[in-house]
């Protein structure tokens, strides 16, 4: 009895220390402003005398230290005073909002803008954040002079605009956030609105096109604004699309690429890469030839159990960074067998890098473990890569003006370019497979006809791979 209260004793105090640790990450976090949250913003905006001036209203702000990240450009950093409370939490420093019940906190701060408002001007970054803070609702209001004419666009749904006797009213308002801000003159405007999409155009536009917004398939619900621009903007907020013409195709591939690029976070990727996500995530093959290209090559591979396996693997992508590596490692898995499938075709500029697996045993050479020695497995065969491995047989490899040369001091071979035959001493023997093997720009040797034609001994193990020269006797 006393060893069973002793026991429960115990396990009472790891369960209260537990909880005390617990308790005093999160009340470090809330003091430090580690801890991550959602917030809501309304944002006013004038435009006079060459800067926007602008007041920010952050709602539902937590109990906690929340540190504010100003615009590279923002000048006069400072409290609003909508009332008495606006700026209570405000440091001295403006810098961050100190830990309070107060939930919400007013800024203004003005944005220079060189040279005044141009025709098709995108003004990137132009609002503050709240460092591990994300807004889930934003309301923006924009007033300029009644004597500027134009269009203003944030990516937010477009609310409404009025044209008063002193000032252009504009306000947007949605789920989400806002970081930057287009402006274009002359007769741009919205000339369809879903829930999904804002479609602004100088004309109108065709009926067909308007019945296939509502067949499109999306990722999530983030509104996007599309411009029909013939000279589009290259970098911009992922709620904001530049296209020359609307087409079905154009509008709804780069809708899902810029909500997939918002969703997920791509490291060292190159453009191909969400596109190859992309179309797995919609089950519609978009983007690139090289895109395409590589989802075709996966699915002639993958059996059926497979290509739900790694379906379903791309629909549970979470917070990670995805790149070539992750998606490699993920391919391995899903395949059984390492690849770096997609680490090579990032490498392989033009065109595509074939499906290949990796023995990841060690190699040894004469007892020597050669780590630049790799063997891949590609449609059933063995393959070394010959540039490497066969300097260690004693021979010399490379490409030359009739095919790849492979020599020693009394052996010599030449494999040309066309399949059927290869040349030994000067004499030419007729093949049925291929002993030389170019895939992209490396060349490699089957593992038959390495034993047959170099003259080596081949054992393997779990771990290693041994590849031994063979004596005079041997041969």
């Amino acid at each position: 009895m006393k060893f069973a209260m002793s026991f429960f004793s115990i396990l009472a105090l790891i369960i209260t220390g537990t909880l005390f640790f617990q308790y005093h990450a999160y009340s470090s976090d809330l003091e430090t402003g580690n801890g991550e949250f959602h917030y809501s913003q309304e944002i006013e905006i004038v435009y006079r005398e060459n800067s926007l001036d602008i007041r920010q209203h952050f709602k539902n702000l937590p109990n906690q230290k929340v540190e504010i990240k100003w615009p590279e450009n923002a000048v006069n950093p400072s409290c609003f005073i909508d009332n008495e409370k606006s700026c209570d939490r405000l440091s001295k420093e403006v810098s961050y909002f100190n830990k309070g019940e107060t939930k919400s906190q007013s800024v203004s701060y003005i944005i220079p803008i060189k040279g005044g408002l141009k025709d098709k001007m995108l003004i990137q970054n132009v609002f503050a954040t709240l460092t591990n803070g994300e807004s889930s609702y934003s309301v923006v209001h924009i007033s300029a002079d009644s004597k500027i004419v134009g269009q203003w666009i944030t990516g937010l749904p477009l609310v409404g605009q009025q044209k008063l006797s002193l000032v252009n009213y504009t306000m947007f308002s949605g789920y989400g956030t806002v970081r930057d801000i287009y402006w274009q003159t002359g007769n741009l405007k919205a000339q369809e609105q879903t829930p999904v999409l804002s479609i602004y155009a100088s004309g109108a536009i065709s009926k067909n096109f308007l019945k296939s917004l509502e067949n499109f398939k999306f990722l999530n619900d983030q509104h996007i604004a599309i411009i029909q621009e013939k000279n589009p903007v290259k970098e911009h907020d992922d709620r904001l699309l530049f296209l020359p013409e609307l087409t079905e195709q154009a509008v709804e591939q780069e809708v899902i690429l810029s909500q997939i690029k918002s969703q997920y976070k791509f490291k060292d990727s190159p453009t191909w890469l969400p596109e190859v996500v992309a179309s797995y995530l919609v089950k519609d093959t978009i983007g690139s030839d090289k895109a395409k290209k590589i989802v075709k090559t996966l699915k002639e591979y993958m059996t059926t159990a497979q290509d739900a396996e790694w379906q379903e693997a791309l629909n549970k992508l979470g917070e990670e960074p995805i790149s070539p590596a992750s998606m490699d490692d993920l391919l391995s898995e899903v395949l059984n067998a390492k690849t770096s499938y997609f680490k090579l075709n990032t490498a392989q500029e033009n065109g595509t890098y074939p499906l290949l697996f990796e023995d990841e045993r060690s190699v040894y050479v004469n007892d020597v473990v050669r780590e630049d020695v790799h063997v891949i497995l590609y449609e059933g065969q063995v393959l070394y890569n010959a540039d490497k491995l066969l300097p260690y047989l004693g021979y010399t490899a490379g490409e030359g003006k009739n095919g790849y040369y492979i020599n020693s001091d009394n052996r010599t071979f030449r494999f040309p370019k066309e399949p059927g035959f290869y040349v030994f001493n000067q004499h030419r023997y007729s093949t049925i497979s291929e002993p030389i093997i170019k895939i992209a720009n490396n060349y490699y040797v089957e593992e038959a006809w390495l034993q047959r034609l170099f003259l080596v001994e081949l054992q393997k193990s779990d771990g290693r791979i041994n590849i031994k020269m063979l004596t005079q006797e041997q041969e």
